[in-house]
């Protein structure tokens, strides 16, 4: 099916497969979407993945890259929290994908931890293996990580500090730290917090959120009081901005600066270059997910908007990830500019935005997903600071070359 098309776009194959080792976390996260949201699919799972699963998955993998002549693909090992299971699954998986790929495809794999079981000894485990660690954090203070608690109710700080600093001794293993939003916390204090950890990369992440259950603090879109400003229509663009400008304006040279992706992604999409994340641009989307018990799904992102909303009906058993491309919920999020909600198609941001997150234009009812994002105003009000700050930044060297 490699030449196989989707509405006027041939279907691009999959390239980051997000495999689920443990089905359960050991955190209870007040604002999580898996395990506080609509959809329950997880309590019918097993809670890790049988030697047949990890082995049919692996010769799934195996059988797409080998149809595709994929090059390398990127095997991404969450849950629930993936080192639950001990390093010794994670170890297993690896080697099942590695012996089934064809030659010439080789695989970098990343695990995305809570860091509250990352020990001295498990780092040097996984990195030995070529693994790379992610953290979640939601900024670098026992306060900030406050919603991010156990399921007795005490923090998870303690532990997941001593995890960060296990991963900036070994800055080859360390892939950054991904963060969750919260527009009741300072955007200075979070990132100058985080980037204190030292990651390499951070990501911040809108909540998950959509038009029938809106994002904290924005229900109804009217004007909302900031925390840290004046009343605002759009509080997360607010909250963006401001961290865009501490990171654009600091110093690499005083204070080493981590990339963060949602800026340089945008910035490389305004300067015409190709996107490479769902939160922006009109890449298509060429993850896949294969749960503890081998079943195909989409994104775990749509989770948050109903009960079921990220099956498919597939699993690695019975079905090839070239059938997942051809389901219509694939399908759409690969479309581009065609798949998009017309109030989107003629937006002078476009090309930039995206229509942001996929997960973040359903509405409940006949449109679905064919909605502009629940973040529209939040997404042009950022895209537009960045562009300004790049457009002077760009008029201030030439005038430097000039004199």
């Amino acid at each position: 099916m490699a030449g196989e098309t989707t509405g006027r776009t041939a279907a691009v194959p999959f390239r980051q497969f997000v495999l689920k080792v443990h089905s359960r976390c050991n955190l209870a996260c007040t604002y999580c979407y898996i395990y506080a949201g609509p959809d329950h699919s997880w309590r019918a799972r097993p809670r890790t993945a049988a030697p047949a699963t990890v082995r049919q998955t692996a010769l799934r993998i195996a059988e797409h890259a080998r149809t595709h002549r994929l090059p390398a693909v990127r095997i991404d090992l969450h849950g629930g929290e993936p080192l639950l299971t001990g390093p010794g699954p994670l170890l297993d998986r690896a080697a099942a994908v590695r012996a089934a790929l064809p030659a010439g495809c080789t695989a970098d794999f990343c695990v995305q931890t809570n860091g509250t079981l990352l020990t001295r000894g498990t780092v040097g485990t996984l990195a030995a293996a070529g693994f790379r660690l992610g953290l979640s954090l939601d900024g670098g203070t026992p306060g900030l990580n406050r919603r991010r608690i156990d399921h007795t109710g005490r923090p998870s700080w303690p532990a997941a500090v001593r995890a960060a600093r296990l991963l900036r001794d070994r800055p080859e293993v360390y892939a950054g730290i991904l963060c969750t939003i919260d527009v009741t916390a300072d955007p200075a204090e979070v990132y100058g917090s985080l980037r204190a950890l030292d990651p390499p990369m951070l990501d911040f992440l809108l909540p998950h959120a959509n038009w029938s259950s809106p994002p904290p603090a924005t229900a109804g879109r009217g004007p909302q009081p900031a925390p840290f400003g004046p009343a605002s229509r759009t509080p997360y663009g607010d909250w963006l901005c401001t961290v865009f400008d501490l990171w654009w304006d600091g110093d690499p040279r005083r204070e080493p600066q981590p990339r963060v992706r949602v800026f340089t992604e945008i910035l490389g999409l305004l300067l015409g270059r190709p996107g490479s994340s769902e939160a922006v641009g009109l890449s298509p989307v060429v993850a896949v997910v294969v749960d503890t018990d081998g079943a195909i799904e989409q994104v775990d992102s749509l989770k948050s908007a109903y009960e079921g909303a990220a099956a498919t009906g597939l699993d690695v058993f019975h079905n090839s990830f070239d059938e997942a491309l051809a389901h219509p919920g694939m399908a759409a999020r690969q479309r581009g500019r065609d798949g998009l909600a017309a109030p989107c198609r003629h937006c002078a941001l476009m090309e930039v935005c995206g229509g942001g997150n996929y997960a973040h234009r359903y509405r409940a009812g006949a449109t679905g997903f064919g909605n502009r994002s629940v973040y529209c105003a939040d997404l042009e009000r950022l895209i537009r600071h960045i562009a300004a700050r790049l457009d002077t930044a760009v008029f201030r060297s030439t005038d430097v070359r000039r004199t």
